[in-house]
């Protein structure tokens, strides 16, 4: 009985002091006047680097309500490698005024990742840098490897968002599929749109219109072919969002890159058993991040 309470104590003692391993530093990167907060976290500097590129939204460092960016940071912290997310321009409140005044762009998202791509860059502490693009991160981190030694798209679009926005709507409503259809093309030939039904409003108001505009002139397919480091494609096939046609497309677009497939992840990264679980791993962070990504990911940067 000595002997089994020793081996308790010492193993829960040794569990303690692995978690202590993890260290952790709040950063806050300036873009100009916008502030970019965030947690850097690593057990030592001469590791890689993975900087987390954010998907659409008021995104934060830790991924909103389900958490799925802490989720992922607590995992690939355990394999020996270091991670950084930061507060988008978006959901910082600091920053609410200036985005008021000057609105935003999708440069604006890739100007923000390459200021803090140089920070990390200027500081010289970790032996590589890895972008990591989730949703339309994966775009925007395409247009920001300046610098950067391995790129990772996560459920990222393979096609222009005028057709993703027009399948993601059409699939909910008809008709409101057939407003969306003559909106973007509104967009598209005259840059905005005269008027928009309430029900669509969340989309299309006028201040969100120069940034479709500047979203709607990219192709991933297009763009990812100017990549030219080693590249990783992966897409649950329980994405609601993003489909795995789309990774298809663009590991088609680019043959020299890794395409994997994981087996029930959705759109948040959480593993999903049933089905009832998808829409309802939006909102909770009880729902856990899928272990294969974890493995797929750490397996491509050790390599």
């Amino acid at each position: 009985m000595i002997r089994i309470l020793t081996y308790l104590v010492i193993s829960t003692f040794s569990i303690t002091i692995s978690l202590a391993q993890v260290k952790s530093e709040e950063i806050n990167i300036n873009n100009m006047a916008i502030q970019l907060p965030g947690t850097l976290t690593f057990s030592d500097d001469k590791q890689p680097l993975i900087i987390w590129v954010h998907g659409s939204g008021g995104v934060d460092r830790n991924g909103n309500q389900p958490q799925y960016i802490k989720q992922f940071r607590d995992e690939i912290n355990k394999n020996n490698i270091a991670f950084f997310s930061y507060d988008k321009r978006t959901a910082n409140p600091k920053n609410a005024q200036f985005l008021k005044e000057d609105g935003v762009l999708i440069a604006d998202f890739v100007s923000d990742v390459k200021e803090v791509v140089n920070h990390f860059k200027n500081k010289n502490r970790f032996t590589e840098i890895i972008l990591a693009g989730h949703s339309q991160g994966s775009l925007i981190a395409m247009m920001a490897l300046d610098n950067i030694d391995k790129y990772i798209s996560i459920a990222g679009a393979g096609e222009t968002i005028d057709k993703t926005l027009l399948r993601q709507i059409t699939a909910q409503s008809a008709e409101f599929g057939k407003l969306t259809e003559n909106y973007l093309k509104e967009l598209i030939e005259t840059g905005k749109i005269k008027e928009v039904d309430p029900n669509l409003m969340s989309l299309f108001a006028p201040q969100n219109q120069p940034f479709l505009v500047s979203w709607l002139a990219l192709n991933p397919l297009e763009e990812i072919k100017r990549v030219t480091i080693p590249t990783l494609i992966i897409n649950g096939d329980k994405d609601l969002q993003v489909q795995v046609s789309d990774a298809e497309a663009l590991k088609n677009a680019k043959p020299d890159s890794e395409l994997i497939i994981i087996k029930n992840m959705n759109h948040v990264l959480k593993n999903i058993e049933k089905e009832e679980n998808n829409l309802a791993s939006y909102y909770s962070a009880d729902f856990k991040i899928s272990e294969e990504l974890i493995k797929t990911i750490v397996e491509f940067i050790h390599k």
